[in-house]
């Protein structure tokens, strides 16, 4: 059965023999130091190599010149300086049979002159790309001869560092700045007919192929349609892709689709859970037909059926799972001992992307371990001290992951659930339309905790008698939180976002008042303008909508409020609620010293996060032995939880996720993992 499953057969890759069709798109996760690949970076991909994937691909559009600098994290490339730390890389993840390959770039306009070496920023023509806001210059043939030699030199940095492959970035990048006639205005040799647009990717394939030599592994990352009337089509993509099959200068192709100069063009161009599965696969089929290259495509292939289906039908040589493993790095793993029911999902959240885009590291939502591998398992192993009695109170993500990290520790748990439903605030998201594939989580943790033979009592909102009737030697108290509504007069008037997503249906005008921005209030907005009858105002004290989130998500809220009339009023605090006959009446203070502003509406949502519930926790404090203190140097050290303040008490005492404070799912998983793993 293992020998038939398509996507565990071994795949020829010139010199390089890969164990399965698996593989880990680059991507720049924004773990670099000092702009080099060091141990934290290393660690992350060592673990898909554990893991069991194929080949582990690195290093997102890492940059190859001076005058391309990293505007999200990426690796430098443009010095000898890097190979150190490359031949380190590779002999960590080839101990484990795993290929290693880097993606090198030179950004075009997709970066900015106010970093770096703050030098002009260079493209094929004068055009100004919305995200990273830079005006180029227009690149003369001294820039592209420069230009030219730095790729080569890049390259066999990567060759001389002992990885496997390069994989130059076209799409979005210089040579597809140079392909596409969106960005590409010249009247030269380089302009124009499509053979011109495609001259300057083939003369720096043969510089690489020249610094490298025939043997080394060398792959593009085009883009095969940008759906974009500014842009090439599918015909032309695939045109240009035969022209530099038939050159015999790379050894694979990776396709993306879609546009990135602009935040809405890359949440679209990388789409998260408001997209199908596999939104391009189809055309990835028509590119196929005509492009014979042994082909790569990672773009929300999030599952291993659709993979499977991918590799069985020769759609593709090589699957992406790329945010998958982010997920769950031991993807490959689980499919070869038949647990793929155990396989952690990726929903589609984008929370990896987003942090990425503000700046931030890249973790995944759900797997806390992602990207903290020195300190945090992926792997929960048994405890090698005494078993244990632990009663966990909630079933929100914090109490979830409490549960199945303490059962895999091996002890002996029990799961208060206040309702009949596990989830918590997780499960009201889901209700919010699109953001249902977030209920994902709470289906894996279900089947995790059935497997671990969790004892979960439904119903049952536990206090302190049904906690010390267990005989608990620890106490998790999850209990989450309450919707903060009541901050203004006239705060008992006003819903929550939980009361509009699970009450009865709202009609009329609907103020939606958002002092959070993060998902909960848009989500609410999106979901009320789609229902019959309702007018939606979204308000914030932002300067923008959904402030606290990042572009692969803000685009789409953004996108679905303009389609749907929902109006948007940033800079406005909320000051008092009146009731005035049948409506109730608004008052906003402008955050810059403007007038305020009142507006007279049916219903007003206000989301400003959640006020612990702690009444457990508290009433467990005089009995437990630490005083339900968590001792914070202990968790940050990774030492297990030793304070003694009552010596008398009965058991140890923990609280978790938003019964500490309102924060997000991350947070509370993290604070689980990071406090029970030690149990």
């Amino acid at each position: 059965m293992q020998a038939a499953d398509p996507l565990l057969q071994p795949f020829q890759l010139k010199a390089l023999r890969l164990k399965n069709r698996v593989v880990s798109t680059p991507h720049a996760p924004n773990y670099v130091e000092d702009g080099k690949p060091k141990l934290r970076y290393q660690l992350y991909h060592e673990e898909k190599a554990r893991g069991g994937i194929g080949m582990t691909m690195f290093g997102g559009s890492s940059f190859i010149s001076k005058d391309t600098p990293s505007v999200f994290g990426q690796i430098d490339v443009s010095s000898d300086d890097i190979i150190p730390y490359f031949q380190e890389f590779s002999e960590r993840i080839h101990r484990h049979r795993c290929g290693l390959v880097c993606q090198i770039s030179h950004l075009g306009n997709r970066t900015t002159w106010n970093a770096g070496n703050w030098l002009p920023v260079v493209a094929p023509s004068r055009v100004k790309e919305p995200s990273h806001r830079a005006i180029p210059r227009s690149m003369d043939q001294y820039d592209i001869k420069r230009v030219l030699l730095a790729y080569a030199a890049a390259a066999d940095r990567c060759r001389r560092g002992g990885l496997d492959g390069v994989e130059i970035l076209s799409h979005g990048h210089l040579p597809g700045q140079f392909l596409s006639p969106a960005t590409n205005f010249r009247s030269d040799e380089y302009g124009g007919s499509l053979r011109n647009r495609v001259r300057f990717t083939l003369e720096m394939l043969e510089e690489v192929r020249a610094a490298v030599g025939d043997d080394y592994i060398v792959g593009i990352r085009l883009g095969a349609n940008e759906d974009w009337d500014r842009g090439h089509g599918l015909s032309e993509g695939i045109e240009a892709a035969q022209i530099i099959s038939e050159a015999g200068l790379v050894d694979y192709m990776t396709v993306n689709f879609g546009h990135i100069e602009s935040h809405y063009a890359l949440a679209r161009q990388i789409p998260g859970m408001w997209s199908p599965l596999a939104p391009w696969l189809s055309q990835v089929a028509e590119f196929r037909k005509h492009v014979r290259t042994p082909l790569i495509h990672a773009c929300r292939i999030a599952d291993v059926a659709t993979a499977r289906h991918a590799i069985t039908e020769g759609i593709l040589d090589l699957v992406g799972l790329t945010r998958a493993h982010i997920a769950d790095p031991h993807i490959v793993r689980k499919i070869e001992e038949k647990r793929e029911h155990e396989i952690r999902p990726c929903v589609g959240a984008s929370y990896c992307l987003d942090r990425v885009s503000q700046g931030l590291d890249a973790l995944c939502l759900h797997n806390v371990a992602t990207g903290r591998e020195a300190t945090m398992p992926h792997v929960i192993g048994r405890t090698a001290g005494p078993l244990k009695k632990i009663a966990v109170v909630g079933g929100g993500p914090a109490g979830l992951e409490a549960a199945r990290v303490s059962a895999e520790r091996g002890h002996r748990v029990t799961l208060f659930e206040a309702g009949n439903k596990l989830g918590g605030q997780i499960r009201i998201a889901s209700l919010a339309g699109w953001r249902r594939d977030i209920i994902g989580i709470v289906d894996w943790y279900g089947e995790r905790l059935e497997a671990l033979g969790v004892d979960i009592r439904w119903n049952t909102m536990a206090g302190l008698a049904e906690i010390r009737e267990l005989k608990p030697d620890i106490v998790v108290v999850a209990t989450g939180g309450v919707p903060d509504t009541d901050l203004v007069p006239g705060g008992e008037m006003a819903q929550s976002v939980w009361d509009a997503l699970t009450g009865r249906p709202l009609s009329g005008d609907i103020l939606v008042y958002d002092d959070n921005g993060q998902p909960p209030a848009p989500s609410c907005a999106d979901y009320l303008a789609g229902q019959p009858g309702t007018k939606v105002e979204y308000v914030t004290p932002d300067r923008a909508a959904a402030y606290d989130m990042a572009s692969q998500n803000f685009s789409i809220f953004l996108e679905h409020f303009y389609r749907k009339g929902v109006t948007i009023t940033p800079d406005s605090r909320i000051k008092r609620i009146e009731r005035e006959g049948n409506k109730l009446k608004v008052t906003f203070s402008n955050e810059y010293g403007g007038p305020d502003i009142a507006r007279l509406v049916d219903h007003v949502i206000v989301e400003h996060g959640t006020l612990p519930v702690d009444e457990v926790y508290q009433d467990c404090r005089p009995c437990s032995r630490n005083d339900g203190v968590t001792d914070q140097d202990a968790l940050l050290e990774g030492a297990p939880q030793a304070l003694q303040l009552n010596p008398e008490g009965e058991f140890m005492l923990f609280r978790v996720g938003d019964a500490v404070a309102s924060r997000n799912v991350h947070a509370a998983i993290f604070d689980s993992l990071r406090l029970c793993k030690d149990f």
